[in-house]
């Protein structure tokens, strides 16, 4: 399976935009709408309202209720944990997932293109710095859960990896994946065992609990200062907190992420040159093992869900559910996903297809947007909601949120080239100002 009908075309990671390679001066303009590999427009559409309904619970509640239920300020609206179920099955993970595989599918497609110019990859290096700085103010200004910098950061540990074979970069990506699911597992799991189960006669055991409830206690001071400050309204004290109380936050995520998002980078990178994304594929393979995978990783989630909610989703049970117990299966369901997104996709073309594609064209200014809106929502100087809604509310305010990024996105582009940041990020990459209006 060969990319030469893809040299034409690069994809910004975040967004899906297409370009002419003619040189510098044709940076902006996109290719016609025929050349794209609308399958990734589409794929990223679906992952930035998914990540959105993942999210939607750190939006709304305190950041420990996005995973440990008994953080929830006021009543959950979910009092038997089956909606936490399904979203823990479903979403949590799996929707970052896709996100970060096509990002590693943009990395190697923009270098593709540069490549084909003789450029080098300083400037894939550049326009990761570039992300990484959009991020950091993402994170001090709008919203602790930022992705952005974790994607600057771990994809400049990518881009030495880019000249390697297909054959190599699916072995590291996959190798390193496993690995860092066994270390997650051998860190996480023995917490929930300690913390839950283990008798406190054992030698030590009382000593290690007490740690334990220590960090619990300590984690969810800090969600209630947060807490304190947004319900207050005060959103200069908030970034001043965040400057000085989550100064390295960012880098702390990133050396505890890594291990994640590198290996699936350079999978999607895989894919990418393997032609899964444009028809490399046949697409009775595509439908087959898509549901193997998503089937096989949704029964293991589920497993492992039902054995939270039976240990009465405790602190530490619901964080080895999330970063212990589920890497596997979720890497099973993202690319099982992908697949069958990539399957059924081409015959999508109604109005609500269209604009899910243009959603994800672009997907950077809707995410950050996304957190712009929230802060709208939830904040205390505004319609002051944090802490108030439960979780149905909190889904539909996540419907109504996507069913605006679904309103604007299609129309912004029938009339430019690139949605607003996406247009700002590829300036600032290539150092000069390009048109965007049609």
């Amino acid at each position: 399976m060969t990319t030469s009908n893809n040299a034409v075309q690069a994809e910004d990671g975040l967004n899906a935009e297409a370009v002419a390679t003619d040189g510098p001066s044709d940076d902006a303009r996109p290719v016609a709408t025929s050349d794209r590999i609308e399958t990734l427009d589409f794929i990223r559409g679906i992952a930035v309202m998914g990540i959105l309904l993942a999210n939607i619970v750190a939006f709304g509640q305190p950041f420990s209720a996005y995973m440990y239920p008994s953080a929830w300020l006021g009543e959950s609206g979910d009092p038997d944990g089956w909606l936490w179920i399904v979203q823990f099955v479903l979403i949590d993970g799996k929707m970052r997932a896709l996100f970060t595989v096509l990002f590693g599918a943009g990395l190697y497609l923009f270098m593709e293109r540069a490549w084909a110019r003789g450029q080098t990859r300083w400037l894939q290096a550049w326009r990761l710095v570039v992300l990484l700085a959009f991020g950091l103010l993402h994170f001090f200004l709008l919203w602790q859960g930022d992705i952005l910098a974790l994607y600057g950061m771990c994809g400049l540990l990518v881009v030495p990896m880019l000249r390697l074979s297909v054959k190599r970069q699916m072995g590291i990506g996959v190798t390193g994946y496993v690995f860092g699911a066994v270390l997650f597992l051998a860190a996480m799991a023995p917490l929930s065992f300690v913390a839950d189960s283990m008798d406190d006669s054992e030698p030590g055991i009382a000593e290690f609990r007490e740690g334990l409830e220590q960090g619990k206690a300590q984690t969810l001071k800090d969600d209630a200062e947060v807490t304190k400050l947004k319900q207050a309204g005060s959103y200069a004290d908030l970034v001043v907190h965040r400057v000085e109380e989550k100064t390295f936050q960012p880098v702390i995520n990133a050396s505890f992420f890594f291990l994640e998002t590198v290996p699936l980078m350079l999978i999607g990178a895989a894919l990418y040159r393997l032609g899964f994304f444009s028809g490399g594929v046949a697409p009775n393979d595509l439908r087959k093992w898509g549901w193997i995978a998503v089937i096989g990783g949704g029964l293991a989630s589920l497993a492992i869900a039902l054995w939270t909610q039976a240990g009465g989703f405790t602190y530490y049970g619901t964080l080895a559910a999330f970063m212990g117990w589920s890497p596997l299966p979720r890497l099973a369901m993202g690319l099982g996903m992908a697949a069958l997104l990539v399957a059924y996709s081409p015959a999508w073309t109604g109005w609500l297809a269209s604009r899910v594609r243009a959603a994800g064209r672009t997907a950077f200014t809707n995410y950050l947007g996304t957190s712009i809106v929230m802060l709208f929502v939830m904040h205390g100087w505004a319609l002051g909601l944090f802490g108030e809604l439960n979780r149905p509310q909190l889904y539909l305010v996540t419907l109504l949120t996507c069913g605006l990024m679904l309103a604007w996105s299609k129309p912004w582009l029938d009339r430019y080239r690139y949605g607003p940041l996406e247009w700002l990020w590829r300036c600032l990459t290539y150092r000069q100002s390009f048109a965007n209006r049609r």
